[in-house]
């Protein structure tokens, strides 16, 4: 699956892992009028209580930026809601996609939000969810820089044919960087889905596939490698990737010391085995 640092800034100040990239795509449109009956509306459902040390100030100003078509009262809310999805992502991430969704009831009109709630369902296991927010949000702000959630998304509702559609639409070959290797990534797990490791493989061997890099993209590029040469049947060259995974891996986003323990220990048992014969 796509890792926890794809996905947009909207932790409070310098937000943890990689932020998705600059934004794309113009201000959302302005809120419209309340309607007459909105006064017979079913009433709101109970929302997660905000801790006193939520701020609104603490989410980035491009966000904030994007709440100001919301009355002031409504707009505070809806940042620390926003705020309190992001804080809690990695650690609780059923709970921060409930501050997601009552962010969308607030305001479902704003790209962030929707996106916001997107990628909260996405870490929560919501697929269907996910996928449903982050193509509205694409609507609303365009861009592409998410693709690969959507793309994993469909992965997890079973649809690996739909991921690899999504990676190799215009739309995907239009992106480069990390978002690209991204991209590949999901592209390898939908071909393990289906059963396509020697594919996969040949889908990871690119120039980023440099064992002199360092960083979580790097970390999760040389780990996805060794995982699609593992089902290809090479576990020699599987754990040498292993090792460059662990060694690229500064921020801890795999497991990859774990995995290059657990190929010692299967070669110190088949040696012990081959012993005792």
């Amino acid at each position: 699956m796509v890792p926890s640092d794809e996905r947009r800034n909207f932790r409070g100040g310098s937000a943890g892992g990689r932020p998705s990239g600059p934004r794309t795509g113009g201000r959302p449109g302005s809120r419209p009028g309340p309607k007459a009956s909105d006064e017979r509306r079913a009433p709101r459902p109970p929302e997660p209580e905000l801790p006193d040390d939520a701020s609104a100030d603490e989410l980035p100003a491009e966000i904030r930026r994007d709440l100001l078509s919301l009355d002031r009262n409504n707009a505070d809310t809806v940042a620390r809601q926003l705020l309190m999805a992001g804080r809690l992502l990695d650690d609780d991430p059923a709970a921060a996609l409930e501050y997601a969704r009552a962010a969308r009831r607030r305001a479902g009109r704003i790209a962030v939000v929707r996106e916001t709630a997107g990628v909260a369902a996405y870490h929560a296991g919501e697929w269907a969810e996910a996928l449903a927010e982050l193509r509205a949000a694409r609507r609303m702000a365009g861009g592409n820089t998410l693709l690969s959630v959507m793309a994993d998304c469909e992965r997890g509702l079973g649809r690996p044919e739909r991921a690899i559609e999504l990676v190799r639409s215009p739309e995907g070959r239009s992106l480069t960087g990390d978002e690209a290797i991204e991209l590949r990534i999901v592209e390898a797990g939908a071909r393990l889905d289906l059963g396509q490791p020697d594919q996969a493989v040949v889908v990871l061997q690119t120039r980023d596939l440099d064992p002199a890099r360092t960083g979580s993209t790097a970390a999760r590029l040389f780990y996805a490698y060794a995982e699609a040469l593992v089902a290809a049947g090479r576990s020699a060259d599987a754990l040498t990737w292993f090792l460059n995974a662990a060694a690229a891996d500064t921020e801890g986003v795999t497991d990859a010391e774990e995995r290059v323990a657990e190929f010692a220990e299967g070669t110190e048992s088949a040696e012990s085995t081959g012993e005792s014969s």
